[in-house]
């Protein structure tokens, strides 16, 4: 018996990082035409048969998030509909993330909403990267794998940059095991920086807790939204004697003042993977690069194609 054809379709939220995957994978991308009607209603039409076909679509839920949540939902109920054998949603930013528990009386949990609309849109499994709380795995009951951007960033970027003698910085307390995992990798020393959040969108460092001093230092996060609690941290570390700082996040929201924060800051260079795609005005940086994680994701559905282990890809 035959072995079905992959097929990767995608919506408009980054065509350029479905199209590497696809490269990975020695497969085209499957032809689909996304679209809006004069009152902004989404439009979907599969332009080609996916009859009995397993089919994955790449969509990031980033800015302009419902727009891209909704295209997301829209594609995988034309693709139902359609009769294919499952679909598996590749989502490397999972938007409503931080909206994953009650902060006060009377607000939703969004993310637990988002997995709710998924599943009934006829999503069979999820495939995400670096999810802000990895606890959202449990909002879903079907499959789930959670990939990281570790490897990749150890394999393009950090092994040829730096080695033990840097020091890992975690922005908050949340973040260290993120940051001692990376640390643990180039057998290098971990820095905490104790950060008091008043507001969203609006952070205080308090103290450095760790030696930084004549150090090259790396700030790790998941993610890099409006850059405040980034640049305070790079303030901070730079404050506490460090040689030179620089910045690692999966995903480069980079919302509002981002840009410019990180050009007026003290950070050398900013590092993010290409889960979102950049706008003109964070490719015009000096300061933001990109990395892809195209290979990753291609090794990712492939294995869940072939029915291989997925777990060697969590590391």
């Amino acid at each position: 018996m035959a072995v079905k054809r992959v097929c990767i379709f995608t919506g408009n939220a980054n065509p350029e990082l479905a199209s590497d995957i696809a490269k990975v994978l020695d497969t085209p991308l499957g032809e689909a035409r996304v679209s809006r009607f004069s009152d902004a209603e989404t439009f979907c039409e599969i332009r080609e048969n996916v009859r009995g076909l397993d089919v994955y679509i790449v969509q990031p839920t980033s800015s302009p998030v419902n727009d891209n949540l909704m295209e997301l939902l829209i594609m995988c109920d034309a693709l139902r509909r359609a009769s294919a054998a499952s679909i598996t949603a590749v989502i490397p930013y999972y938007g409503y993330a931080r909206q994953d528990r009650k902060v006060a009386p009377r607000t939703p949990i969004t993310s637990k909403l988002v997995a709710d609309l998924l599943v009934a849109a006829g999503v069979g499994r999820v495939v995400c990267v670096d999810l802000h709380a990895g606890q959202i795995q449990g909002f879903f009951n079907i499959p789930f794998d959670h990939l990281y951007a570790l490897p990749v960033f150890l394999s393009d970027y950090l092994q040829h940059t730096f080695d033990h003698t840097t020091v890992f910085v975690s922005p908050d307390a949340g973040g260290v095991e993120r940051t001692r995992a990376y640390s643990k990798r180039l057998g290098a020393s971990l820095a905490i920086i104790d950060k008091r959040r008043e507001r969203a969108n609006v952070s205080e460092v308090m103290h450095l807790i760790g030696d930084v001093r004549d150090k090259d230092c790396i700030i790790v996060d998941d993610l890099i939204d409006t850059a405040g609690t980034l640049c305070n941290a790079a303030r901070a570390v730079m404050d506490g004697g460090a040689r030179r700082v620089f910045a690692c996040a999966t995903h480069g929201v980079l919302s509002g003042p981002a840009v410019q924060r990180i050009e007026e800051s003290p950070l050398e260079q900013v590092v993010v993977t290409n889960s979102i795609a950049p706008s003109p005005e964070t490719r015009a940086s000096k300061k933001i690069r990109y990395i892809s994680i195209a290979r990753l994701l291609g090794e990712a559905i492939r294995r869940i194609h072939n029915s291989d282990s997925v777990s060697s890809l969590f590391v």
